[in-house]
């Protein structure tokens, strides 16, 4: 009984989510609590992508930068592929999914690759981790100037986000430019992040379960739970895992269709079909405003923990037939 347990049971980061969102259902902050809260949770954002920017190694970007084809082919799945699969949901909406998780699908759909566990999965399963380190990278780099210009190209004016490029130089002050100046400190203060990453790995953790009790508990204000169907949320999360369930032998045909080798086709299999929690919710907070921010960033919770069960599956079987 234990060890079917523990083989099911969600990891302590995912049970977080879930304790923040329940919290964020009965507790939520009002009037000027919540704000000092948006207030806080901005910074803790800003200091999150420092941070980042600070752990990713020079060296790293120049050797990755050479393997242009790899890293083409991993950007075209997180920012071609995903939209266009996004797309072939839309006659969902109206009658399985509401108008705002349908948006929160687009708005998963056109998010980054994640970077940590991208790299994590890469190297458990025996791929190209300088190549992972250099791709997730890039693609969080880009997400913040492509997830919004897609969002607002797939979506058009019924995702109720703000101007797309408004919505740009918003996070480019947020999160790009605090990512620069950890990246251009990382000379002084790498010793340090390094010596700490244990503990950093938490404070990464706890802003994005910071920001997810501020976008819920304003989603809960306006009627969150009330407005949302139960067949919605058991539709949305049966969206996540087909979209996860189409993407992956997709990107893994399309890997070795164009002949990369087994390394290169592991990056490309788990960089191209992870989606950033930690990226999504910080742009989702910029791009939408009021009660629907809870309901778009559902879809990248649900994606999140799927993903993580799923790579965690296939990470061990590439690992089990590299050993054989």
């Amino acid at each position: 009984m234990t060890h079917w347990w523990s083989r099911v049971r969600p990891d302590n980061f995912t049970l977080a989510l879930l304790c923040t969102v329940l919290l964020a259902s009965f507790l939520p902050m009002q009037g000027a609590a919540a704000m000092v809260l948006d207030d806080v949770t901005d910074v803790a954002i800003a200091a999150l992508f420092f941070l980042h920017g600070a752990r990713l190694p020079r060296e790293s970007i120049v050797a990755g930068l050479l393997h242009w084809r790899l890293h083409l082919t991993i950007l075209a799945c997180t920012f071609v592929l995903f939209p266009l699969l996004g797309l072939a949901f839309k006659p969902l909406q109206g009658w399985l999914l509401t108008p705002e998780l349908y948006i929160g699908v687009l708005f998963l759909c056109t998010l980054p690759s994640t970077v940590q566990s991208s790299i994590a999965f890469t190297s458990m399963a025996g791929g190209n981790v300088p190549a992972a380190v250099v791709s997730a990278s890039l693609s969080s780099i880009l997400g913040v100037f492509l997830t919004p210009l897609l969002l607002a190209l797939l979506a058009g004016t019924s995702g109720g986000m703000h101007n797309p490029g408004q919505a740009i130089v918003s996070i480019m002050l947020q999160l790009l430019v605090p990512f620069v100046a950890g990246h251009l400190l990382r000379p002084w203060i790498a010793g340090w992040v390094q010596r700490q990453r244990a503990l950093l790995r938490y404070t990464d953790q706890a802003t994005i379960l910071l920001v997810v009790y501020s976008a819920f508990g304003e989603a809960v204000n306006e009627g969150l739970w009330s407005k949302t169907p139960l067949l919605s949320l058991l539709g949305v999360a049966l969206v996540a895992a087909v979209l996860l369930g189409v993407a992956m032998p997709l990107i893994t045909l399309l890997a070795r269709r164009m002949g990369f080798n087994r390394a290169d086709e592991i990056t490309i299999v788990f960089c191209g079909s992870k989606k950033s929690l930690a990226t999504g919710v910080p742009i989702a907070k910029v791009l939408f405003a009021g009660g629907s921010l809870g309901a778009i960033v559902l879809p990248v919770m649900i994606y999140h923990q799927i993903q993580l069960i799923v790579c965690a599956v296939i990470a061990k079987r590439y690992a089990r037939t590299q050993d054989r």
